[in-house]
């Protein structure tokens, strides 16, 4: 990447600076991923999209965006429309468009490391496997923004984990998952209008009640 556009597109963001940010949700468009787990970081954006009462529109094709304030803050909600391993591509024109260095960024997403209803934020680190991550990595050339990850479990010995990814919650996943979209949706909120480290403090060392023995 040239010197000039990464002074540009790379400059440091002032945790206390009330200025723009990105959440993105990773998953898959279209009915037949609805409700799966790989689209828990969509449930999240579309939570606080209804929350805040904000509106969806289309983004040339690679993404859905919805546009609200958090406490004064504004915050653009996307959805890429660019199937999962391509999120990266709905991401970089937008960062650019908004001027944004990557720690106004903040993606949420599934984790299959982490326990069915943790939540874990990071401000950097690698993919760990997640292919959406490694798109946003590889189009900003940067492993520098930070990520909330939601924890799904792994599957069942022997269970293909790709089919267990893009199936559906069980019901009795389901009927915990409010809690969990909640708890999402409140760490985001903190994460816009306090920071990263605050976000982290708060709802890093809530182990939350065990969801499953």
């Amino acid at each position: 990447m040239p010197d000039l556009f990464r002074s540009l597109f790379f400059r440091p963001v002032r945790e206390s600076a009330r200025e723009k940010r990105i959440v993105c949700g990773l998953g898959n468009p279209g009915p037949r991923y609805t409700g799966t787990r790989h689209n828990v970081g969509y449930e999240v954006v579309a939570r606080l999209a209804k929350a805040c009462q904000g509106g969806w529109r289309v983004y040339r094709d690679l993404a859905r965006l919805s546009s609200l304030e958090i406490e004064g803050v504004p915050v653009l909600l996307v959805q890429p429309l660019t199937f999962m391993n391509l999120s990266g591509r709905a991401l970089r024109p937008l960062m650019q468009e908004w001027g944004l260095a990557p720690g106004a960024l903040l993606v949420v997403y599934d984790d299959l490391d982490l326990p069915f209803g943790a939540l874990r934020l990071r401000p950097r680190g690698g993919a760990g496997g997640h292919r959406g991550v490694q798109s946003i990595i590889d189009h900003l050339e940067t492993q520098e923004f930070p990520r909330l990850r939601i924890g799904i479990g792994r599957p069942s010995s022997g269970e293909d984990e790709a089919a267990y990814v893009l199936s559906p919650f069980t019901k009795e996943e389901r009927n915990l998952l409010e809690e969990v979209l909640g708890q999402a949706a409140a760490a985001v909120r903190v994460w816009a209008t306090e920071g990263i480290e605050a976000a982290m403090n708060r709802f890093n060392r809530r182990r939350g009640r065990t969801f499953f023995a």
